[in-house]
């Protein structure tokens, strides 16, 4: 089987992440390419490798597999280490890129017998794609319509057997047909500032560059449990060393390139801190999202998967059915009081 990878950065830049597209290189480089290399995520790591191992023996490809969960956690790494662990061609694509079903039924003609067909974004899917992807999904096929009226042709276009990795931050908004014709479901984690750490040491030592423990672990306490925002971290503070002649990166170099990126001592950006000053300014909430949205200049999916996660973690805010409200822990932040005992959130 083919071990070259039919990879296109450019079709994942359009989904709601923290990564930038200039990045791209970057983040591939440190990719870890088996499932021997991936830091944390333990239980999923386990999961996969029975998989692969199971599916090797039968000589087929393995079930198709769901992966779910806040962006930068490693989706689309676990995608092409399957691939390659499977020793397989690794077709990459996205939902809104998705647009019409001959988009789809283009890609399923060029796959081969187990390839893995990865998708980001997948709750982005047309309607009427999702329906052409149940069939191939199942039965390894595909049904066309060639022209219309009493002209009209079904032909089944047979699809070579495939796996299909779907990666989303919205698992709620897969439909249950098509939820349901996944074989295994992995939820991905925030990491630990522990397993952070590590992969910071990692992508370190892959650019042949020095860094302190203390300058580790204070980027990695501050990247919202997210290896990819511990990527850029370290990004931004390779090139502060590098312009100011520094042989490693210490506590003081990784303080001030935090400092010069506006997360502050909390690991809040300015996004996040608008977020919360805009429910204090509704008198704590709660406030719609919609609203919240119009007020700090952010689409709703970005704050929903990128920004309230972290917040909601971190517990300075809290989701009711009327909306965002501030929590006692929030309010303080921004130097919110409320106003009586009783508007305070449950």
């Amino acid at each position: 089987m083919a071990t070259d990878h039919v990879f296109n950065p450019e079709a994942l830049e359009g989904s709601h992440s923290e990564s930038r597209p200039e990045e791209a290189p970057f983040e591939n480089s440190l990719r870890p390419t088996h499932l021997g290399d991936f830091i944390g995520q333990d239980r999923i790591v386990q999961d996969l490798t029975l998989a692969i191992q199971a599916a090797k023996g039968r000589g087929e490809p393995t079930d198709h597999i769901l992966f779910s969960g806040p962006p930068g956690l490693g989706k689309t790494s676990l995608s092409r280490i399957l691939a390659a662990e499977m020793g397989a061609r690794l077709h990459a694509t996205s939902g809104p890129a998705l647009e019409r079903p001959k988009d789809l039924v283009g890609l399923l003609t060029h796959i081969e017998r187990g390839d893995v067909l990865f998708i980001d974004e997948i709750h982005r899917i047309p309607t009427t794609v999702e329906e052409y992807l149940y069939s191939a999904m199942e039965d390894f096929s595909v049904d066309i319509t060639l022209d219309t009226g009493p002209n009209a042709r079904l032909i089944t276009l047979p699809v070579k057997p495939f796996t299909l990795v779907g990666a989303t931050t919205r698992e709620g908004l897969l439909s249950a047909p098509f939820r349901a014709r996944f074989g295994l479901f992995e939820r991905l984690d925030p990491y630990p500032a522990a397993e952070l750490i590590r992969i910071i040491q990692r992508a370190a030592g892959l650019l042949d560059m020095e860094i302190e423990a203390d300058a580790a672990a204070y980027l990695a306490d501050r990247a919202r449990g997210t290896p990819r925002i511990a990527g850029r971290f370290l990004r931004r503070a390779r090139d502060l060393v590098q312009v100011h002649g520094h042989g490693k990166l210490h506590f003081d170099a990784a303080r001030e390139t935090l400092d010069r990126l506006g997360v502050d001592a909390n690991g809040l950006e300015e996004m996040d801190r608008r977020f919360l000053q805009c429910l204090a300014n509704q008198g704590g909430g709660p406030v719609a999202i919609k609203t919240i949205a119009a007020v700090v200049g952010e689409t709703e999916d970005t704050l929903q998967d990128v920004y309230e996660p972290h917040l909601l973690r971190c517990g300075y805010i809290t989701k009711t059915a009327r909306g965002r409200m501030l929590t006692p822990g929030g309010a303080k932040l921004v130097g919110f009081q409320f106003p009586t005992q009783g508007n305070l959130p449950l």
